[in-house]
């Protein structure tokens, strides 16, 4: 089985190392929302989806701000009261990235989530 998610992040990540501006990755519900989440913290400027019948695949704009980025294998579970540890854990400073989370209310960040009073799983890490 493949991680689409794993290779959306990865194929994102190197063509920001490399500098271009664009990049296609495939098109999934669970992508979208992890596209949207990284678009609201401005480390994307858009995307669109490109719609090819049954499948598809979305153009994305590079902001040239990601450092790293990646999925977190296995899909750690975090309870509400855990989110400091969990963040020391995966993101290198205070302030500096976001870690994805699925939730209850759906796709968020780490800061969402604890706003929200909810755990989730880990999904993925940027900064």
């Amino acid at each position: 089985m493949t991680d689409h998610l794993a290779d959306a992040l990865n194929t994102i990540k190197t063509h920001e190392i490399v500098g271009q501006d664009k990049c296609t990755v495939k098109a999934t519900k669970l992508i979208a929302k992890v596209l949207e989440v990284l678009k609201q913290h401005n480390y994307l400027k858009s995307y669109t989806k490109v719609d090819m019948g049954r499948g598809g695949y979305f153009e994305v704009e590079l902001e040239g701000k990601i450092n790293d980025c990646g999925v977190i294998k296995p899909r750690i579970p975090v309870r509400r009261h855990d989110w400091n540890k969990t963040e020391e854990e995966f993101i290198p400073a205070y302030n500096i990235g976001l870690l994805i989370v699925s939730t209850p209310g759906g796709i968020m960040t780490n800061a969402d989530a604890r706003q929200n009073h909810t755990g989730g799983r880990l999904l993925a890490y940027v900064y």
